[in-house]
């Protein structure tokens, strides 16, 4: 009697992924991102950002030293606000670190930028190794000098998109704009403040997308699909715009409090490094799991098969095969003789 087969029915996850291609794609990314830690490699680059931050702020310490040094009138106008500010002694402590980096600015400069360099190549390998991950392409290693090399031209390419999106920024801002419409005669016409603050908003996300783009498209070790890594910067720089929106929030609220101002802004900090971590790393594995990303991806070589030829020694003749030789030749035997009587007649 034939056994029935029993076939289960899609659930209701599978039916709505099938009906929606944005939904199968959304959860594509999910499990990308779930399956090759995307949690982790975000706490890796929070920690090394955190890492790099402080000789960043010695170099640019080191480099206020030098401007205020040559300016006190700036140096008082600063430290009278920081006292405003700031009250109490926690002001007081801030002004003398200021007094101490300005006068110890050429040593701060430089083991700052030594450390930095170092931190800064560390905070770059672990995150083209996330970028990497999250594109499931894991290849043979180049060496040690060619990946450092590739993380030092890397991280220099990083430098120079932020400088080319913050100075996107810098044109798009309200200063420089309106003095641009004050130099064409536009200020008179009607809804322009509307479109000055339209054209901000479209010109820093623009900005900002081509700052991810340029990380999802060239950070990874191997190369990828363009227009997979465009469509994903493309959200990456929308959500980022409003995560910086609510990031405000969040720290005005967390810093209003006496303990807010002590360690508002470490957790603010640390909150926001993490949370852009993961969105750019999920952003990341939205792009490679697009169709066209997953029928280019990188697929490894087999393990070489291993020949190895079994060989059996047997020790003795069991009884049961000795039997089936007895067998065999008294069947062999009886044939031949047949075969003499027949010939001898």
């Amino acid at each position: 009697m034939a056994e029935s087969v029993v076939v289960e029915e899609p659930s209701f996850l599978d039916k709505q992924r099938a009906a929606r291609p944005w939904l199968d794609h959304l959860v594509r990314a999910g499990m990308r991102f779930q399956n090759q830690k995307g949690d982790y490699y975000a706490a890796g680059i929070t920690y090394f950002s955190v890492l790099a931050l402080i000789p960043i702020m010695m170099v640019a310490f080191a480099v206020a030293g030098f401007v205020l040094a040559g300016h006190p009138e700036y140096l008082t106008s600063i430290q009278e606000e920081i006292t405003k500010s700031i009250p109490g002694s926690l002001g007081d402590t801030i002004n003398s670190l200021i007094d101490s980096a300005i006068d110890s600015r050429a040593s701060v400069g430089a083991v700052g930028l030594l450390v930095a360099s170092y931190a800064g190549l560390g905070w770059m390998a672990n995150v083209r190794d996330a970028l990497t991950a999250m594109w499931e392409s894991k290849r043979d290693s180049k060496g040690f000098v060619r990946t450092k090399v590739g993380d030092i031209g890397a991280l220099l390419g990083l430098g120079a998109a932020l400088v080319i999106s913050l100075g996107m920024s810098a044109l798009s801002s309200g200063p420089v704009a309106r003095q641009v419409v004050v130099w064409l005669n536009l200020e008179n016409i009607t809804g322009v403040g509307v479109g000055l603050r339209v054209l901000s908003t479209v010109l820093s996300i623009l900005a900002t997308w081509a700052v991810f783009l340029w990380v999802i498209a060239r950070l990874p070790r191997e190369p990828v699909n363009l227009r997979s890594a465009a469509s994903a910067a493309l959200m990456a720089a929308l959500v980022f715009e409003v995560f910086k929106q609510v990031g405000a929030i969040y720290l005005s609220a967390v810093s209003s409090g006496p303990a807010g101002v002590a360690f508002g802004p470490i957790i603010g900090l640390l909150v926001f490094v993490f949370t852009a971590s993961r969105m750019l790393l999920f952003c990341t594995a939205w792009a490679a799991t697009t169709k066209k990303s997953m029928a280019l991806a990188y697929i490894p070589p087999p393990d070489p098969a291993i020949i190895a030829p079994r060989v059996v020694v047997s020790e003795g003749m069991s009884p049961s095969r000795a039997a089936a030789l007895i067998g065999t030749g008294a069947l062999a035997g009886l044939g031949l003789s047949g075969l003499v009587r027949r010939k001898n007649r």
